[in-house]
């Protein structure tokens, strides 16, 4: 679908001072040099201030995140939420249009939007208030036909239904969004086949549902005024617990036993700073050290990166614990490779990988 810029532009653009307040903040989140990674937020802010987007609102957001105004221009025009046009002031209603909600009505639904409001899609009404649009599959198949109104899902409609939720909108009402026949959420229409046990009846509406009924007005537009609204359970009028600062456990003398086991505090310190041995070998005492060189032989080191699982990084590593050639790894014991396993970041690939076997097969054609 070509998306293009509406042809009937405002003169200019500004956040309100609320919506700067809130988009500055957004800025914020991101390394300095990098505030271009708020820009979906700052134009989805700009169309929630307006209703849609305009030119002077996609250069604004990239003149603030100092962008190209093609490279906003580029965000803009790919992404199907941002409205390219006007929208209807009370609401734009998307129509899914997809397998599921097709078979089961959507065109009735279409038929509706083009009889109540516009003909075509992306039109506004004779009174300005509605608008509309087909749209990919928004995700609730087992509620088909839907249509998203606002930041609401209004699912298990018939054309009727759909023709009495625009009325309602009409007249300054705000219907209860989720399944319009009596559904709970998604269950089976013949009624639920397992989980029986559970009681839907504790709460009114489903989740989503019921929290666009706490909020209240789903199809209002944010304008930066907004309180933000928390859960039932988050309490907001309770004083916050003062921090209670914990005694630091008394520190022992030197040479004096750290508690009960008789470990002082010089052998507690030793043992924090041993390397870790590989948790394949928990016994230090199974552990022996290879055979090491300080520099590779004469003819130069061998090229450990042709060990299957072993990169340059971990080419470093080997050489710089003294591991230079194909015949040194071979020799490996099983205590070996636990003294080498126990020193790399990633334990057990010696053995996953089989190096042993590698190196002694590369190390024949040396």
């Amino acid at each position: 679908m070509l998306r293009r810029l509406y042809h009937d532009q405002p003169e200019s653009f500004a956040f309100t001072p609320d919506n700067q307040t809130w988009a500055e903040a957004q800025m914020k989140k991101f390394p300095e040099g990098r505030q271009a990674s708020a820009i979906i937020p700052l134009l989805w802010r700009a169309q929630e201030q307006e209703g849609w987007l305009s030119r002077p609102a996609i250069e604004h957001v990239a003149a603030m995140l100092d962008l190209a105004y093609m490279r906003a221009l580029e965000v803009a025009s790919f992404y199907f939420m941002f409205q390219l046009q006007p929208v209807g002031s009370v609401a734009h209603i998307q129509v899914c249009g997809t397998l599921s909600c097709m078979i089961c009505g959507a065109e009735d639904l279409i038929g509706v939007c083009q009889e109540k409001i516009a003909d075509k899609p992306h039109t506004l009404s004779a009174d300005g208030k509605f608008s509309w649009e087909e749209v990919e599959c928004l995700g609730s198949c087992a509620n088909a036909p839907m249509a998203q109104i606002g930041k609401d899902y209004y699912e298990d409609l018939t054309a009727a239904r759909l023709g009495e939720i625009i009325d309602e909108l009409a007249a300054g009402q705000v219907p209860v969004p989720g399944p319009q026949n009596g559904r709970f959420a998604a269950e089976p229409l013949k009624g639920l086949t397992s989980l029986k046990g559970y009681d839907s009846g504790k709460t009114k509406y489903n989740a989503s549902a019921q929290l666009a009924t706490d909020i209240g007005d789903t199809v209002k537009r944010i304008d930066g005024t907004e309180v933000p609204f928390l859960a039932p359970w988050v309490k907001t009028d309770q004083p916050a617990k003062p921090k209670v600062k914990k005694a630091a456990a008394p520190k022992p003398a030197a040479g004096k036993p750290a508690d009960g086991t008789g470990v002082t505090k010089q052998q507690a310190v030793a043992k924090s700073k041993a390397k870790p041995t590989g948790k394949s070998n928990p016994n230090p005492d199974l552990e022996k050290e290879p055979e090491t060189l300080s520099a590779p032989r004469d003819g130069g080191a061998d090229d450990l990166k042709k060990i299957s699982g072993v990169g340059p990084k971990l080419e470093g590593v080997l050489n710089d614990m003294g591991f230079w050639h194909f015949d040194q790894i071979a020799k490996w014991t099983s205590e070996e490779i636990a003294w080498v396993d126990s020193r790399l970041k990633f334990k057990g690939r010696i053995e996953r990988d089989d190096w042993v076997s590698q190196a002694a097969t590369l190390a024949k054609s040396v």
